[in-house]
């Protein structure tokens, strides 16, 4: 099992949470998507998964619903 989190930027509503949930949880092997939103700020998603997902299909999954990754250590 692996968890991994990402911080995404300019999700704002319910609505958002639900579209980057739907498509994180399309990648093969992904169990459980769990979203903190931060309105106006950087939400953080945790994703778990059967084994590490690589953070290149979750940042495709998160601008395929709309949204960007933040970059770790970023100050946004």
């Amino acid at each position: 099992m692996s968890t991994q989190t990402v911080g995404v930027a300019g999700m704002t509503c319910h609505h958002c949470v639900m579209s980057v949930t739907e498509e994180i949880s399309e990648i093969p092997g992904v169990t459980d998507v769990a979203v903190e939103l931060v309105a106006g700020g950087t939400s953080q998603v945790t994703v778990t998964a059967d084994q590490v997902v690589e953070d290149a299909a979750i940042a495709a999954a998160v601008a395929e619903a709309g949204y960007a990754v933040v970059p770790k250590n970023s100050l946004l």
